[in-house]
């Protein structure tokens, strides 16, 4: 395997979503000075030279067109251990994913993206779309009453640093005063935490007229996000992908904004071990 320093991963199945993700990467490469891998994965390790042809030839066909000659690794395995696998070993520096929406047949490709999703520390930006544009202006930066919000502020330092980029924080709505207490300690701390590394923000109050994840989707559209921010459900069970987690939902959503999405740190247990969840 070519060793690359932190590279932008770009998963490569020769669809028109996989080369919308790779524009997204040429983008964000720039800015990041990083190089691209194109990573294809095989059932089959028979199909390795084969596929590692076209790979070729779909990157150089890429080079030529949008000025970033990606490199190329194709493996064998399954997309849902095989990506996360290699971009830790490469300490790449995101994945960056083309998925369909929900709709119709592609409501299951969305749960397939969030198990993909889910099998890596490394940050995702999933897309639908090719960029709108090159920059990274507004975030959308959704906070609810789960504690893993607080782990955000990292990326959001990371976003702000990187791209100059300015948060919109929408704070959900609760009947709980349980919950509600924890969404405002949720916010206070991001709060501090944008105010102390200067970063501009606004804060929304959800109505709680809808579902939040369709709140987000919406407030995204109107103050045209170029992202929105999630943080994945700690040690999120099979059942929910089969009834549909609400990062699922956003992943794929219906105005094709792109998402990054991070993994929380798993939970502690007792005697200090940590519940790492099944995969």
């Amino acid at each position: 395997m070519e060793k690359l320093e932190r590279p932008i991963i770009v998963p490569w199945d020769f669809s028109t979503v996989a080369e919308n993700a790779f524009q997204h990467a040429v983008n964000i490469s720039r800015v990041l000075n990083r190089e691209i891998l194109l990573l294809h994965i095989v059932a089959d390790q028979k199909d390795i030279p084969a596929k590692t042809g076209e790979l070729k030839a779909s990157a150089e066909k890429l080079g030529t067109e949008f000025g970033k000659k990606p490199h190329v690794e194709v493996v064998e395995g399954s997309i849902f251990h095989a990506i996360g696998t290699i971009a830790k070993d490469m300490k790449a520096e995101m994945i960056i994913m083309g998925t369909h929406g929900m709709v119709g047949a592609q409501k299951l490709f969305g749960s397939k993206a969030l198990k993909v999703v889910v099998s890596s520390r490394i940050p995702f930006l999933v897309v639908q779309d090719k960029p709108v544009k090159e920059t990274i202006d507004t975030i959308l930066l959704p906070i609810d009453f789960k504690r893993e919000n607080k782990e955000k502020a990292n990326w959001i330092y990371y976003l702000a640093r990187n791209f100059g980029s300015k948060f919109v924080i929408l704070k959900s709505k609760a009947k709980d005063k349980g919950f509600r207490r924890k969404i405002l300690s949720n916010i206070k701390y991001i709060e501090s935490f944008l105010k102390g590394h200067d970063v501009g923000y606004e804060i929304l109050n959800s109505s709680g007229k809808q579902r939040f994840k369709k709140e987000i989707v919406q407030i995204a559209k109107e103050r045209q996000a170029d992202l929105i921010l999630v943080m994945a459900t700690r040690d999120i069970r099979w059942v929910d992908y089969m009834l549909g987690a609400p990062e699922q939902f956003i992943l794929a959503n219906p105005e094709n904004i792109p998402v990054m999405c991070m993994n929380p740190k798993p939970a502690k247990i007792a005697g200090g071990f940590r519940a790492t969840g099944s995969r």
